[in-house]
């Protein structure tokens, strides 16, 4: 099973939408709530070359996007083959 990390912040629409797309799935995650760090959203933006909205979607440590990309990974058939590598 592939390692899901998703950076997100309180009172986020985009982010719980996510959350419920893998939680729909049974998929586990890592879930990093940047709302109060600093230095958690700093290693968000680096990690994900410069992004600094939420959230921010990991799988096995390549930048996804966020919510958007992660539906359009979904709607075109590919977000299972990458959940199951």
């Amino acid at each position: 099973m592939s390692k899901v990390e998703i950076y997100t912040s309180i009172m986020c629409g985009y982010c719980t939408r996510a959350i419920r797309l893998l939680e729909s799935k049974n998929i586990a995650y890592e879930e990093i709530d940047v709302s109060m760090s600093s230095e958690l959203r700093a290693r968000m933006r680096s990690r994900s070359g410069g992004s600094n909205s939420v959230p921010q979607i990991f799988i096995d440590d390549d930048h996804i996007g966020g919510c958007r990309e992660l539906y359009a990974l979904e709607n075109a058939g590919h977000l299972d083959k990458l959940l199951a590598a």
